[in-house]
């Protein structure tokens, strides 16, 4: 039977190698900051683990402190020894009754290199599958654009005008300020398309 565990330093010391190599280390939290959120409690390490053999089939970081009451499903992935057999389907079933009381589940698809060039497209489709809706956003990681997706639980999906400060408080917990804007970049949206729309109006 498949369980989701909340994982600790162990498991993130000895899993860390399977995260850089499923993601770009530009988008990668760094090892130091990822162990200061699990210590307090600002990030949860969460594996999929058969609990008869006790091997491990998927494993998901995610980000849990917001004033808003939002988690940030930041990194999500199968075990290279299990992909192509469902358990993604299964890790995200258990994601979703894990945080089913907050007010909602967001994530992050980022726009770096990938050898799958239908990447993106594939992510899309499988986050759609849960009820995740994308929403405009100016957000980049390390200077490449990610894209926001929310799947609404208790709160609204819509986050454009609040994703400005929603995001960096996530980060704010386990980076010092200089850390966080060098790796992230939000803009407030809503204040740019106000802004467009007002030189519009001044140019006609």
């Amino acid at each position: 039977m498949l369980k989701l565990i909340k994982a600790g330093h162990r498991e993130m010391q000895r899993y860390y190698p399977v995260l850089e190599t499923d993601f770009d280390s530009e988008e990668l939290i760094g090892r130091i900051p990822m162990h200061l959120g699990i210590s307090n409690g600002s990030i949860d390490f969460l594996l999929l683990r058969d609990e008869e053999s006790g091997i491990d089939a998927g494993y998901a970081v995610v980000l849990t402190k917001s004033l808003y009451g939002y988690v940030d499903l930041k990194y999500f992935a199968v075990m290279p020894w299990f992909r192509g057999r469902g358990f993604g389907i299964q890790l995200m079933r258990e994601i979703n009754r894990r945080y089913a009381d907050c007010q909602g589940i967001i994530a992050e698809l980022t726009e770096f290199d990938d050898p799958d060039p239908d990447r993106l497209k594939k992510l899309r489709r499988f986050f759609k599958r849960f009820g995740y809706e994308e929403i405009q956003s100016d957000y980049t990681i390390r200077g490449v654009k990610a894209n926001l997706l929310v799947k609404p639980v208790r709160g609204n999906t819509d986050l454009t005008p609040v994703a400005h400060r929603v995001i960096p408080g996530f980060y704010s917990r386990f980076l010092s300020a200089g850390s966080l804007w060098r790796m992230i970049d939000i803009r407030n949206v809503q204040a740019e398309n106000e802004q467009e729309r007002s030189e519009q109006d001044g140019n006609q």
